[in-house]
């Protein structure tokens, strides 16, 4: 019988948490007849051996990037390998607290939801400097995607496998596929909810989170917004840089001295940004939809050696 839920951890560099951590999730597995799949992405530690441990037991299946390729590559990897109807993320630093997952699914099927995300909504960042960047991101991504989830980044979320299978082809390969996946998500008419859940402190190791890591998400929030709505992003852009232009122009065509170059300038290219963001709108209808087509039989994040 097919597992009816499958557990998706990628791990790097995470060998200290995994000798405690794996044990417990995979018998946590055995005991609902679940199915574990693991990700080294590319570990230069000795994570690699730990899980090699493991090889040959039915309830987990391991798979190794050679090199290392991301946190949303892993993901990617993980997904696109469940062949059960629902799916969870997990972090592999231990602090996430397995009851939640019953709980999670219990409430995802009840209100018949898309994605169910575990909040941290009750539990401050112990780095006030990451806290404040989680809020300055979840602010423009409710500028540029209209949404009310608090959460966006968190690493533990409980998915229908084949709508995750379909919208991972469109997320980056970083940290930023947490953020992503939530937004288009919701973007696409999906029922998102979320579910407060409990947090442990990390079995070693260390955040690898930081400045970059914010600016990246904040990229990719518009690379996806260009994907999806470019004209969402672009017409506001055009109609300030055409006002620009026909408030400059005022006092010249009310002195009877005509347009200025700088005023005409101004309107003429948010004119053309404008037609650039109804081309880009039609574009993006295209792209999406060769994206969205990806399944497990396209071979994407599959490159790594399984076991």
């Amino acid at each position: 019988m097919s597992p009816s839920l499958t557990v998706v951890i990628p791990a790097y560099n995470e060998e200290i948490a995994l000798v405690s951590v794996l044990p417990r999730v995979l018998n946590y597995c055995r005991e609902r007849s679940w199915k574990l799949i693991i990700i080294n992405d590319g570990s230069t530690d000795r994570t690699g051996d730990v899980l090699r441990q493991y090889e040959g037991d039915p309830s987990i299946k391991i798979i190794h990037h050679k090199l290392n390729r991301g946190y949303g590559a892993a993901l990617k990897t993980g997904i696109l390998a469940v062949e059960s109807p629902y799916l969870v993320t997990l972090d592999a630093d231990g602090q996430h607290q397995l009851d939640d997952i019953d709980h999670m699914q219990k409430e995802l099927v009840q209100h018949n939801a898309d994605m169910i995300i575990g909040s941290r909504v009750n539990q401050r960042s112990s780095n006030l400097y990451i806290g404040l960047g989680k809020s300055i991101i979840r602010a423009i991504a409710r500028v540029l995607v209209p949404n009310e989830i608090y959460d966006l980044n968190s690493g533990m979320k409980l998915y229908r496998t084949e709508l995750a299978k379909s919208y991972s082809a469109l997320c980056p390969d970083s940290m930023a596929f947490s953020d992503t996946i939530t937004l288009i998500f919701v973007y696409e008419r999906n029922l998102v909810i979320e579910r407060p859940i409990t947090v442990n402190k990390r079995i070693g190791g260390h955040s690898t989170i930081n400045t970059l890591t914010a600016a990246n998400t904040v990229i990719e929030m518009f690379n996806m917004l260009m994907l999806f709505n470019p004209i969402r992003l672009l017409a506001p852009i055009a109609l300030v840089t055409f006002m620009l232009g026909l408030v400059w122009s005022i006092p010249f065509i009310l002195l009877g001295r005509g347009l200025s170059v700088a005023a005409l300038l101004l309107m003429i290219n948010g004119s053309v940004i404008f037609t650039f963001g109804l081309v880009a709108q039609q574009l993006s209808l295209i792209r999406k939809e060769r994206f969205i087509r990806v399944t497990t039989t396209s071979g994407h994040g599959d490159g790594g050696d399984g076991v």
